[in-house]
């Protein structure tokens, strides 16, 4: 897609999801990390209900590092692949404990050390909860979007997150990625999506529609 064109697309898009962030209950960075992780094959919904009472039991990182796993996968079964996520939130926590003085690292590097935590869910952290342009969010929602509009051809969502970096000015990659996820939900969805009205419907490829 040429500049022109992606550049009224990020400017229709940041108007319409002015300060768009991600859709998790948070309220510390440690707190939307979980709930990323949680995330995986579930959906925001589901993660909201169970982190509610899950940081009443586990008020912090701390407490996570400490935590048995067979307890912690209890509390957090309704999210899928329960053995896994706890796990990895326990060896996330461990590693924040011990080698990042209880704090989640706001750089790229010391996120992707952590288990379970791979670009996606680095960026929702950095961008929305240390406001860091480390990139743009790439889930499934933006995944679609950036293929469906022409932003990208890439299949893979690395090749389309650097796809978006290059054609988003940076200062909008916090909002960016969360503003296409409001948007592939609320008109752009993936069966039957709502192109009479949309604010991209004179600029969008419409690809597979």
């Amino acid at each position: 897609m040429e500049p022109a064109a992606a550049a009224i697309i990020v400017q229709r898009i940041q108007a319409l999801y002015p300060n768009a962030t991600y859709a998790l209950v948070w309220r510390t960075p440690w707190e939307l990390l979980v709930g990323t992780i949680l995330a995986a094959q579930s959906t925001d919904a589901v993660v909201n209900r169970v982190t509610e009472p899950l940081f009443a039991r586990y008020p912090g990182v701390h407490d996570f590092a400490t935590a048995q796993q067979d307890e912690l996968e209890q509390a957090i079964r309704s999210c899928g692949t329960y053995k896994q996520k706890a796990k990895a939130l326990i060896g996330a926590a461990q590693i924040i404990v011990g080698e990042f003085a209880g704090e989640v690292p706001p750089t790229m590097e010391g996120m992707l050390r952590l288990p379970g935590v791979k670009r996606k869910s680095a960026n929702v952290v950095l961008n929305c909860g240390y406001q860091i342009a480390s990139g743009v969010i790439v889930d499934t929602h933006v995944q679609r979007l950036a293929q469906r509009i022409g932003l990208s051809t890439q299949d893979s969502p690395e090749a389309i997150e650097r796809d978006l970096m290059r054609l988003v000015p940076q200062t909008e990659w916090t909002t960016f990625g969360p503003a296409l996820i409001l948007h592939g939900r609320a008109t752009c969805t993936a069966k039957n999506p709502r192109c009479a009205g949309c604010v991209l419907d004179d600029v969008c490829a419409k690809v597979g529609v």
